[in-house]
């Protein structure tokens, strides 16, 4: 019930989302920033408690002055002095938790929902763009947790100034307090019509907000291969053609946000002006001190700034609305299965039994009753075409998707188990490509294990045929730009294996993880890694020199 007339009174439209669904989103989210909220509205309401009193200590003040009453003019101005020094307390208090709090509890709720992100399924189509996703991790984020600790605690403390205000002007004049009120809800009422198509508006300028912000990660992301291509202009032409997309929508929404304050500050002015004109002719008939005309006014300022502010909740409420869909949207892939990891004992072997798989909105199967057996210790070359479904398999071997039909299993001597992400533990992968981070050589490694040592980072480098580490003039601590720049594609791929070595599990998947290498140094890397052959090695390749030291090989047809 409370619900829908919420629902009414801000006029929210259908949306994938019920009201009361975004409402228990936004609640839960509020559970973990109460302190702030708290805080902003104890702040608030003893701002409140001090801005009512600096009216009566000025009320007080001017009649000494004017010996309308007796008294101390110097013990009214020391009051007015004390509560000036108590309101800048308390703003500095404000600007201290808004400043303080207000970013931890950003960077809390980006943590938490870019490890809800990660602990999701992978369906291997992503669903948003990752511009997108930055852009709602930090515009959105950013909406919802103000909205949360600093709009809703701030509105606690508008609606007491709102009300102790009222209360105060009805001492003095019942008659002009009821007139000011019963203005307000008039012009609410007429601007509210301006607001239905508010939250509509408001979804598209974020969702045309995303699409520039991706078109500039993707253009900054593939620099050199734009540049080759010669595609400056068109790509700055895509850019202006999104913000231009941008813009329009922007002015769209202006043109009801500016209307409908107009007709707001028309009804508050015309307030202010009955009010003043009041206090006039009350003082003009003796009625009124100057002293009660000055509270006069400043109550009614009092009165109408709270509810210019109340009335601003309505598009605060349309903005984090769109904010928590657009974040709830990201929330939608359901969690892999959590707990602790099962870690099985070396070594360990793969089996895949009549395995079918294919994508979602694909019109073929990709892999059709598989059956294969990778078997401990045993080093294997996958082959297959582009498109026959290697990748597919990589991961499905990973646990990143699911057989439609069919079963994989992971085995050692001892016991035998369905795959599930659990098992993910037992398994190193090498991708195709550049895959290091930016940051130093050391910082790269310490993702294969985060408390390796100097020793076993210098042991995986020789034996990964990366001893030009040592060479350089920083060593481990040699900082290489996004995606390994300042270093060769070739140095970049031995550094990654390297970090796979460090991270010493039974399965070793490499996806083409030597393209890139001279065929000496490969033949010399692939000794290193399978000297022992205490590994389960998969190898995704294309390279005959790598499928010479296999054991057996997998070939995919193309379907």
């Amino acid at each position: 019930m409370i619900i829908n007339r919420l629902k009414r009174l801000f006029q929210i439209p259908e949306t994938r989302y019920t009201t009361k669904e975004i409402f228990r989103w936004l609640w839960l989210a509020w559970h973990g920033n109460r302190k702030q909220a708290v805080l902003n509205a104890t702040i608030g309401l003893l701002s409140v408690g001090v801005s009512l009193a600096t009216v009566w200590a000025v009320q007080h003040a001017i009649d000494v002055a004017s010996h309308a009453i007796e008294g101390s003019i110097y013990v009214a101005v020391g009051f007015m002095g004390a509560l000036v020094l108590c309101d800048f307390g308390l703003n500095v208090a404000s600007v201290w938790v808004r400043n303080l709090l207000g970013i931890k509890a950003q960077n809390r709720m980006q943590q938490k929902m870019l490890d809800r992100i990660l602990r999701s399924e992978w369906h291997g189509r992503e669903r948003h763009h990752s511009g997108d996703v930055l852009n709602r991790l930090e515009f959105d984020v950013t909406n919802v947790v103000n909205f949360l600790t600093e709009t809703i605690p701030n509105s606690l403390s508008t609606l007491a100034m709102f009300l102790g205000a009222f209360f105060y002007l009805m001492t003095m004049d019942w008659r002009l307090a009821v007139v000011i009120v019963i203005m307000i809800p008039l012009f609410v009422l007429v601007s509210k019509i301006y607001v239905r198509q508010m939250r509509r508006l408001t979804r598209e300028v974020r969702n045309s907000d995303s699409k520039v912000q991706s078109v500039l990660q993707e253009t900054i992301q593939h620099r050199m291969l734009i540049k080759t291509l010669e595609s400056d202009e068109m790509i700055v032409g895509k850019l202006e053609g999104t913000q231009s997309e941008l813009r329009r929508k922007v002015v769209r929404r202006t043109k009801f946000s500016v209307f409908s304050n107009l007709v707001l500050n028309f009804g508050f002015a015309f307030g202010y002006l009955v009010a003043f004109t009041w206090a006039a002719l009350r003082m003009s008939l003796g009625t009124l001190t100057f002293g009660g005309m000055t509270a006069f006014l400043q109550l009614v300022s009092k009165i109408q700034s709270p509810a210019r502010q109340l009335t601003k909740l309505v598009p605060a409420f349309v903005s984090v609305f769109t904010a928590a869909e657009r974040l709830m949207e990201l929330e939608e892939d359901p969690l892999e299965e959590q707990g602790e990891p099962v870690e099985l004992s070396s070594p360990c072997g793969l089996t895949l039994t009549h395995v079918n798989y294919g994508y979602e909105d694909g019109d073929r199967q990709i892999l059709k009753d598989l059956s294969f057996t990778f078997y401990p210790g045993s080093c294997t070359a996958v082959l297959g075409e582009t498109g026959a479904g290697k990748t597919t398999l990589v991961r499905m071997l990973l646990a990143l998707l699911k057989p439609q039909s069919g079963k994989v299993e992971i085995y050692n001597g001892y016991e035998r188990m369905e795959l599930t992400p659990l098992m993910r533990t037992n398994f190193v992968y090498v991708p195709q490509g550049n895959t290091l981070l930016s940051g130093t050589i050391r910082e790269n490694l310490l993702l294969g294990k985060v408390n390796a040592t100097q020793e076993e980072m210098e042991a995986v480098l020789r034996k990964s045929c990366a001893d030009f580490v040592f060479h350089l003039p920083l060593g481990l601590d040699t900082p290489c730009s996004e995606q390994g720049g300042g270093l060769s594609e070739g140095q970049a791929q031995r550094i990654a294996i390297a970090r796979s070595l460090l991270r010493d599990r039974s399965i070793m998947i490499f996806d083409e993880a030597t393209s890139a290498l001279d065929p000496e140094t490969e033949r010399l890397l692939l000794k290193n890694i399978l000297s022992k052959h205490d590994k389960t090695v998969i190898f995704i390749t294309h390279r005959p020199a790598v499928v010479e030291y296999c054991d057996q090989t997998l070939t995919i047809e193309k379907i």
